[in-house]
């Protein structure tokens, strides 16, 4: 399971380090193999996936009717998309050009571990999140079961 908050520099190359807490996890459940894709509900965004997970989504998105806009535009941007990387032997992956451009992800970014996979935000739309409450009308029940 992958968590926290880690700022991460792009070089020019479109090289980014991961962070070394996650780097062994990584080794271990996919061999450092991950899918490089479009966030589908967040324009400044690109979502990271061990392989292993990204496949399993990718099977359940070919389940998905196209005729419907919406699950066209979902696989669209989670499969079609979507780029294999791998992490080199000093635990960086090559972020590739097309979707750095399309979300504006340039010399620094801001990676969250979310669970199952990663989030690559810029860094002033992380900011805008993170400074955005959560409106209580757009709880649902189940976040209003939590005991936080």
């Amino acid at each position: 399971m992958f968590y926290g908050e880690s700022m991460v520099a792009i070089d020019d190359k479109g090289r980014m380090a991961m962070p070394v807490m996650h780097r062994e996890a990584l080794a271990q459940l996919c061999a450092g193999q991950l899918m490089v894709t479009y966030n589908p509900f967040e324009a400044q965004c690109l979502l990271l996936f061990p392989r292993g997970e990204w496949e399993r989504i990718r099977d359940q998105l070919a389940g998905l009717k196209t005729f419907e806009r919406a699950h066209r535009e979902m696989v669209r941007k989670l499969v079609g998309a979507a780029h294999g990387v791998e992490l080199d032997g000093q635990g960086r992956i090559v972020l590739p050009h097309s979707p750095r451009q399309v979300v504006g992800l340039e010399r620094r970014g801001v990676l969250l571990g979310m669970g199952s996979k990663f989030e690559l935000w810029t860094e002033a739309a992380h900011r805008a999140q993170m400074e955005r409450p959560i409106d209580a009308a757009d709880t649902t029940e189940a976040m209003r079961e939590l005991d936080i």
